[in-house]
């Protein structure tokens, strides 16, 4: 049996949970524990109820996640966010949240897997957040319909479809940015326009982000924040799993975003 104390030493340490900034309320780390013991990890983009039911059907004692437990504002432990702790203190199960630290991870991280998925080598990062670089950026001679096809063919494993601003089927991409999750904002744009990238790949963003990109010249290909996500959990359920010998699963709950 092995300790949860130890898994998540080993996990602060391999994403750099103490050193790497991240949004208000993420609380990368242990979010909630259990007794102590850990014979069986279930690895879940988001922590929910279908997570949770997930675990306890699978006899886990530790859900890995990549969106966490708390966001925003406080808020009251009532109705479905009740049951939802109930059931994990019930059932013994303890919550592991890792967010910007394991999209950035060179090995593990969204971004990586993702780059690698779309068949294209980083030289560079992309997307800046307080001074790190949470994407990658790199250079590219693909038809820009190839990346497109790659992307879609994640989306739709994941229950989602893929979304692009308009191009010409004959465009080719020749510099590229990746950021998953809700990767397109102003900010990348800006970013993607002073790095002279033609292409970016994200998850989601807003509406606006498809009027600016075409102004800016820039093709975006939308794959989906649910999708672009499932690799980093994943791997770190395989990390988990491999340096502890015990099993790990993966919860697929699409959100269809």
């Amino acid at each position: 049996m092995t300790q949860l104390a130890e898994i998540a030493a080993f996990l602060d340490e391999l994403l750099q949970i103490a050193s790497i900034p991240d949004y208000p309320g993420a609380l990368n780390g242990v979010q909630l524990e259990n007794r102590g013991d850990v014979s069986r990890v279930v690895t879940a983009v988001d922590f929910s109820s279908a997570a949770i039911s997930g675990a306890i059907e699978s006899r886990a004692s530790l859900i890995l996640v990549h969106h966490g437990m708390f966001w925003g504002a406080a808020q009251a432990i009532v109705g479905h966010r009740y049951r939802r702790i109930r059931a994990l203190i019930e059932h013994d199960i303890a919550v592991y949240s890792a967010h910007l630290p394991l999209d950035l991870h060179p090995e593990l991280g969204n971004n990586a897997l993702l780059t690698k998925q779309l068949g294209l080598t980083p030289t560079g990062g992309f997307a800046s957040f307080q001074g790190r670089s949470i994407g990658l950026s790199g250079a590219s001679d693909l038809p820009t319909r190839t990346l497109a096809e790659r992307a879609a063919t994640l989306a739709k494993q994941f229950g989602g479809t893929l979304v692009t601003t308009p191009y010409d089927r004959e465009h080719v991409t020749r510099a590229w940015g990746v950021c998953t999750g809700a990767g397109a904002d102003s900010a990348t744009l800006r970013e993607a326009t002073e790095r002279g990238l033609d292409t970016i790949i994200v998850g989601e963003g807003p509406h606006h982000t498809g009027v600016e990109a075409r102004e800016l010249g820039i093709v975006v290909l939308y794959a989906g924040h649910y999708a672009t996500e499932t690799l980093g959990v994943r791997a770190l359920g395989e990390a988990v799993a491999s340096r502890f010998g015990i099993p790990s699963s993966f919860i697929d709950a699409p959100t269809g975003l």
